[in-house]
């Protein structure tokens, strides 16, 4: 599967206008992802065994997105075949006084994937850049000792959220950034039916709605982050979210991608080592 049209060039200038939600590639239905799809999620499970049992690398993995656009069904689907002893997600919401008593790095830091494990960000330390940007109040919140100028603070932030990537990727973190591009229309069709659904209004709140009067200022936010923070260590993927569908069959298929780049291998025993086995062997052999 080809990754080119998701990925963002390293210092390239892009706009999200020229990003169709509504693609789907050479997959022109649901039913004809189902078996990638499928075979990727059992890739992915093999994938992990091997991360987990080598205990070198670990895997972040970041979504991003607008309100709606599919996160929570996208890692329930992608990550359905892993084991739940290497895999941990964490879902960031508004900050609670603790953490604004830290740096805004630091709840991000606490909850970093160990070696091994495969770690989910179910938004990140990227709203410092997205929702605080358009609603800049916030900043008031933090306690910082001196509020740069406007554009300084996003700028000084783009660098210092580059550096800490990375140094996440020096030190064996491989760091995975998805973006689900939505269209506002089939935000406003999902919003409906959470409505509609009995079984979904606990998804649904008022600001959800509010917050769609901001649309065009978190794309501009958006486009910032990706024009200033998509690196040849970590870089950005755009992915179509108006079909869930696809937006699944290609994420999963990137981490795929990744993982079998790391050229993940089972840890190798050393000769005494095969010789407690066969001592091991023997003992239980030996059993009445």
């Amino acid at each position: 599967m080809n990754h080119t049209p998701f990925i963002v060039k390293p210092g390239s200038k892009i706009s999200l206008k020229d990003s169709d939600p509504n693609y789907t590639g050479d997959f022109h239905k649901k039913a004809d992802a189902q078996g990638k799809l499928e075979a990727d999620i059992q890739q992915l499970k093999k994938y992990q065994n091997v991360l987990y049992a080598q205990n070198t690398y670990a895997l972040l993995i970041i979504f991003q997105a607008m309100d709606a656009a599919g996160k929570d069904s996208t890692i329930k689907h992608v990550m359905s075949g892993v084991n739940p002893q290497g895999c941990q997600v964490f879902s960031f919401k508004s900050p609670n006084s603790e953490e604004l008593d830290h740096d805004y790095l630091w709840r991000s830091t606490k909850a970093l994937p160990e070696r091994g494990r495969i770690g989910i960000f179910n938004r990140s330390y990227y709203e410092e850049v997205l929702v605080v940007r358009v609603h800049p109040a916030l900043l008031t919140k933090q306690q910082l000792p001196h509020i740069p100028e406007e554009n300084k603070i996003w700028k000084q932030r783009f660098e210092e959220i580059n550096n800490f990537e990375k140094y996440l990727v020096n030190n064996g973190i491989v760091v995975l950034k998805f973006f689900l591009n939505v269209s506002k229309k089939e935000q406003k069709k999902r919003f409906l039916d959470r409505i509609e659904l009995p079984e979904k209004h606990w998804k649904f709140s008022i600001s959800d709605a509010q917050e769609r009067a901001f649309w065009n200022d978190y794309m501009h936010a958006y486009e910032d982050v990706f024009n200033h923070t998509s690196t040849n260590w970590a870089p950005w993927y755009i992915i179509p979210a108006d079909r869930k569908w696809f937006t699944r069959l290609t994420v999963a298929n990137i981490i795929c991608t990744k993982l079998k780049e790391l050229n993940l291998q089972y840890p190798t025993v050393t000769e005494e080592h095969q010789q407690y086995l066969l001592q091991a062997k023997q003992m239980l052999e030996n059993e009445e």
